[in-house]
């Protein structure tokens, strides 16, 4: 089985109080074997990789996942701990990216599963609905010394039910508004005295949402805003010796859809980072403003509104409540959040997500959020191992300008069977030598297989 370098050790050892010493053990091993497995993730799949398929206590490892008793929220801090001291400075903020993914599975055993719109699969005006399970995913994006780009690390996996899904449980059911409310206190907690920036999508455009996060010292939300948004001007000051209740807004500010075409609006043209790596040129206009729904408190908010000035893409409003930052800040923080849907589909290339074949309600409790978090862990691992440059894969067809996840995985699956036990090869009668080129072509082809 593999023997990891010391550095490697180390780093895993940070993660052993969240288990006993013997679930932790049997853990490592599951981990190795899911790292080099190819094809389904599966106990019996990762078993086979670290060449333990007649191992008669294979049933021990099934209990890893369904019956052990270990923490998977002290491993999610533990994982956002060695994220935050590995990858990012002292003082620098921490950029969280929320957002759903839906993990597709069928089993009548399976409890949490419901139908849901399939986002990959449906398109405009057309829904498509899939069965399986929805979760909620917070990342953490951080700089990797081989990538230009931020990469999105998941630390904090959380399952989204339907209502009739909590209704047959015979449970209260959470929007997801109010689920990302309670891992945002929970990271603040964890991280108290940073600075959090939460960025999601439109989905996750909620007054209470935003309420939340100001409530937090030093976080900020930051979303897409919907054009027709209802913002007002800060209240009047209060006339002495007048009765009755103060209004918290003033007057109602024209809508973004008006601002658009006022010619009054003052517009700055820009060069900002765009989806892809690129830039674009565009203009922009940003004010402040109290955004109001009904059933809730007025959100103070600075409002982002973009526009392309050759009409090829149609305006998108942005809104962040620290109302101090830039727009075209606030700007480059929401074109980052792009990451995390790199991040869904490495996972489903790369890590067999959505292969797994746990059904009952801790194993898949555990299973899910450990395989997104596992692309973290792969991250964490390969600038160990790789500090500066990471080997890429070059062909004289496709000259990788930097380093992909698949590079990262090859990097770590190389390093985990250039350390393996080979100390009873020589009596084993069935040794037989390779040629170095085969060697390398049938590593090269495991390190990088799916």
């Amino acid at each position: 089985m593999p023997a990891p370098a010391p550095e490697i050790v180390a780093l895993l050892a940070v993660f052993a109080p969240a288990f006993t010493a013997r679930t932790f053990s049997r853990a490592l091993l599951l981990l190795y074997g899911t790292l080099l497995a190819v094809g389904p993730r599966t106990v019996t799949a990762a078993l086979r990789a670290v060449g333990r398929g007649d191992d008669p206590a294979f049933g021990t490892y099934h209990r890893v996942l369904n019956r052990a008793r270990w923490s998977p929220l002290q491993v999610s801090r533990l994982l956002l701990g060695l994220l935050v001291a590995q990858c990012l400075a002292p003082d620098a903020p921490l950029l969280l990216v929320v957002d759903e993914t839906l993990e597709r599975r069928r089993g009548r055993r399976i409890a949490w599963r419901s139908w849901f719109r399939d986002p990959v699969r449906s398109g405009v005006g057309k829904p498509v609905l899939s069965q399986g399970v929805r979760w909620l995913c917070v990342a953490l994006l951080v700089p990797v010394p081989w990538s230009g780009r931020l990469w999105a690390c998941p630390v904090l996996t959380v399952p989204l039910l339907a209502p009739a899904t909590s209704a047959r449980l015979g449970k209260p059911h959470q929007t997801t508004i109010a689920r990302t409310q309670d891992l945002i206190r929970l990271i603040h907690r964890w991280q108290s005295g940073r600075t959090l920036i939460l960025i999601g999508d439109g989905g996750f455009a909620a007054t209470a949402l935003g309420h939340t996060c100001a409530a937090l010292p030093g976080t900020a939300l930051v979303t897409r805003l919907r054009l027709d948004a209802a913002l007002y001007d800060p209240p009047p000051p209060p006339v002495p010796g007048k009765r009755g209740r103060k209004p918290k807004k003033g007057l109602r500010q024209p809508s973004l859809t008006a601002r658009l075409s006022d010619p009054t609006t003052a517009w700055q043209t820009v060069t900002l980072p765009w989806y892809g790596g690129q830039e674009r040129t565009l203009e922009v206009a940003t004010g402040p403003a109290l955004w109001h729904r009904s059933g809730s408190d007025p959100l103070p908010l600075r409002w982002v509104l973009l526009r392309d000035p050759a009409g090829d893409l149609k305006p998108v409003a942005l809104c962040c409540t620290d109302r101090t930052a830039e727009a075209t800040q606030v700007v480059a923080w929401f074109v980052a959040r792009w990451a995390i849907e790199v991040t869904f589909a490495e996972a489903r290339a790369h890590l067999g997500f959505e292969t797994q074949r746990q059904w009952t309600t801790r194993a898949m409790g555990r299973t899910t959020p450990c395989l997104l978090g596992l692309f973290s862990l792969v991250v964490l691992l390969a600038q160990r191992l790789h500090p500066t440059a990471l080997p890429t894969r070059q062909t004289a067809w496709y000259p990788k300008e930097e380093a992909t996840f698949a590079d990262a995985l090859a990097a770590v699956r190389g390093h985990l069977r250039a350390h393996w036990n080979y100390q009873h090869s020589a009596a084993d009668p069935e040794f037989v030598q390779i040629p170095r080129p085969l060697w390398t072509s049938l590593t090269d082809l495991l390190a990088y297989a799916a």
